[in-house]
């Protein structure tokens, strides 16, 4: 039936080339286009005209805060930090030899001893908290991966449990010997 259609329009623009059928729907459009001469500094201030006419988006600050947005921002924070510290400590360790540190495990181990108590409860719990919540937050990816969990009540109560255990680990972690 389309294909008859177009082929009558077309027979009847070959006869009549001053008959224009605007056909309705999605068969054939034409439109034409007005084009004139202009310069580039006319083109420019057409553009920023319809550049106002434009709707502007809505910015995050006119919605309510939800947890899976902190908790999509701290997973993804969390994954920079432990990769970045991994990449840190790989590359010195692979340097080490050429510029005369001692990263070897008892050297560090001689030399963490000897922090006082409440640095090394810091260094535990800077090393800690990330690793816990990025643990804890990839097991609800994982979760969410096998189509587990995308209840809208689940999916805050599962963001709230992340944070509440990473802490509890985490200061479990820091505080055990």
């Amino acid at each position: 039936m389309a294909s008859q259609r177009v082929f009558q329009l077309g027979l009847r623009r070959a006869v009549a080339p001053g008959f224009r059928v605007q056909p309705v729907g999605r068969m054939l459009q034409r439109r034409l286009a007005a084009t004139s001469g202009g310069n580039e500094q006319s083109a420019s201030e057409i553009l920023a005209k319809q550049r106002l006419l434009r709707p502007v988006s809505p910015h995050l600050t006119i919605y309510k805060p939800q947890i899976t947005w902190y908790g999509s921002g701290l997973n993804r924070i969390t994954a920079v930090i432990l990769s970045g510290g991994l990449y840190i400590f790989g590359i010195a360790y692979l340097a080490a030899p050429t510029l005369g540190w001692h990263l070897e495990s008892p050297s560090m181990i001689a030399a963490v001893a000897a922090w006082p108590v409440w640095a090394k409860v810091s260094a535990k719990i800077a090393v800690g908290m990330p690793f816990f919540y990025h643990c804890l937050n990839g097991l609800r990816h994982l979760s969410w991966d096998v189509g587990v969990g995308f209840n809208n009540m689940t999916v805050q109560r599962t963001g709230w449990a992340a944070v509440a255990a990473s802490a509890a680990l985490t200061l479990y972690y820091a505080f055990s010997t």
